[in-house]
C-alpha cells in the first residue's frame, strides 16, 4: 500500500507495479477532487538537475538518476497513450558578479564531468525576446534540464497504474498498526485494510501517522504561491528567438506555456514563494509578481489568468527528502520540499529496491 497520491506517491505505486507488485493507493483526493493545497498540484515542475550547485552527495545522485529516469518514463508512458508535457532547456540567470563567478566554476566542473552546460553572456541574453528581468548579467544554460507539467504526469501515472491493476482507495489513513506478517491501516471512513508493506508518502501528514509507532519524523508546511499570466503581445514560445526553456531568476521560476490550438498566444507560469505556515501572504505574491523590482515592462503588463498555492513538506532537522526504511515493510518517502517533481522517479526506484531482496 502507498499512502498519499501526490506525484511521489503515484510514482512509487507505478514503479512497484512495474516490478510486478500488487499495489493499493490510498488518498482522499482520488475521488477526482484533489486537495487544492497539495504540493504536487501547486508545483511548476522545473527540473534542476545538472545546474544543481553541488557535484557529489545524495542530493546530486538523486537528481541525476531522476533526470535520466524521467526520460525513460516519458517514453514508457507515451507508448501507452499518455504523453507527458515536457519543455526541454533551463536558463539560470546570474544577478551579479558573485553569481556569475559561481556559474563559471560550475561550468568548468560540469565540463570535466562531460555534462553539456553553457555559460551565456550579456549579448546572448539581450537577443532573447521577450526581455529578461532587469539586472541579469549572464546565465547558465542546461539543455538537459527542463520543465515537466506535474498535472499531466500525475494523470498519466494514475491512468497507467489503473491499466496495470492499481487499486485506488479514496479514503484517509488515520492509524497504522503492525500485525504478523504485515500492516493494518485504519481509515477515516471506517475501513480496515491489510498490506504486506506500507509506503508513507503523505507529505506533512506522514509525521502524525508514524508518531504512534514511535518514529519521530517531523515535517512542516512551507507555502508556495504561483501565477499564470497572459502576455499582452502574442508570443510563440516554440519558434526561434524566444527563451530556450524555463528561466530561473533569484529563485523564481518563469515557465513558458503555449495555449493548445493557439501557439501564438503565449502564457507564462510564475512562481513560487517560500512562506512559513499555511496562510498565503499577499505581500509575498506582489513581490513575486514584480520579481522583486526586476520585472520588465511586458511582465508588468501581463494579465493574471490564474492564481494558486500549495504546501510543500519540509523536514525538520533532516535534509530533504526523507527516504527511510523505518521497520521491515514500513518505508517513508516524503519531505521532498521543492523537488518532488524532479525526484519522484529516483524516490520510486529507491522504494522498489528496498522492498525486494
Amino acid at each position: 500500500m502507498v499512502v498519499g497520491a501526490g506525484l511521489v506517491g503515484r510514482a512509487c505505486a507505478w514503479q512497484l507495479q512495474q516490478r510486478g507488485h500488487q499495489v493499493q493507493l490510498l488518498d482522499p483526493g482520488l475521488n477526482g477532487s484533489p486537495d487544492p493545497n497539495s504540493g504536487s498540484w501547486a508545483a511548476l515542475g522545473v527540473l534542476m538537475a545538472q545546474v544543481f550547485h553541488r557535484s557529489s552527495g545524495r542530493g546530486w545522485r538523486l537528481r541525476q538518476r531522476s533526470l535520466s529516469l524521467w526520460g525513460d518514463w516519458r517514453q514508457q508512458l507515451g507508448a501507452q497513450g499518455w504523453p507527458l508535457a515536457w519543455r526541454p532547456g533551463l536558463l539560470l540567470l546570474a544577478s551579479g558578479a558573485d553569481d556569475l563567478e559561481r556559474q563559471q566554476r560550475l561550468v568548468a566542473s560540469r565540463q570535466r564531468q562531460g555534462l553539456p552546460l553553457e555559460l551565456w553572456g550579456q549579448t546572448q541574453l539581450d537577443a532573447l525576446a521577450p526581455a529578461l528581468p532587469a539586472g541579469a548579467v549572464g546565465g547558465l544554460y542546461s539543455p538537459a534540464d527542463g520543465q515537466l507539467d506535474p498535472a499531466t504526469a500525475m494523470a498519466a501515472l494514475l491512468a497507467d497504474g489503473l491499466r496495470l491493476g492499481l487499486q485506488p482507495i479514496c479514503d484517509r489513513a488515520e492509524q497504522l498498526e503492525r500485525h504478523a506478517g504485515g500492516w493494518t491501516v485504519h481509515t477515516s471512513g471506517g475501513q480496515t485494510l491489510r498490506a504486506d508493506a506500507v509506503v508513507v508518502s503523505a507529505g506533512v501528514a506522514s509525521a502524525g501517522l508514524l508518531a504512534s509507532l514511535g518514529h519521530n519524523q517531523p515535517q512542516e508546511p512551507v507555502l508556495g504561491q504561483a501565477l499564470e499570466l497572459e502576455l499582452a503581445a502574442p508570443t510563440s514560445w516554440d519558434t526561434p528567438g524566444p527563451w530556450p526553456g524555463a528561466v530561473v531568476w533569484q529563485g523564481v521560476n518563469l515557465v513558458p506555456q503555449t495555449n493548445i490550438g493557439d501557439p501564438g498566444s503565449g502564457r507564462l507560469w510564475l512562481g513560487a514563494t517560500l512562506e512559513p505556515g499555511d496562510q498565503a501572504d499577499p505581500a509575498a505574491l506582489a513581490h513575486l509578481r514584480a520579481l522583486g523590482g526586476a520585472a520588465p515592462a511586458w511582465l508588468e503588463q501581463a494579465a493574471v489568468i490564474r492564481r494558486w498555492q500549495g504546501h510543500r513538506s519540509h523536514p525538520i532537522g533532516q535534509p530533504a527528502p526523507l527516504l527511510a526504511q523505518l521497520e521491515p515493510g514500513l518505508l517513508l518517502a516524503s519531505g521532498h520540499y521543492r523537488n518532488g517533481v524532479l525526484l519522484a522517479p529516483a524516490t520510486a526506484e529507491w522504494v522498489a529496491d528496498q522492498l525486494e531482496p
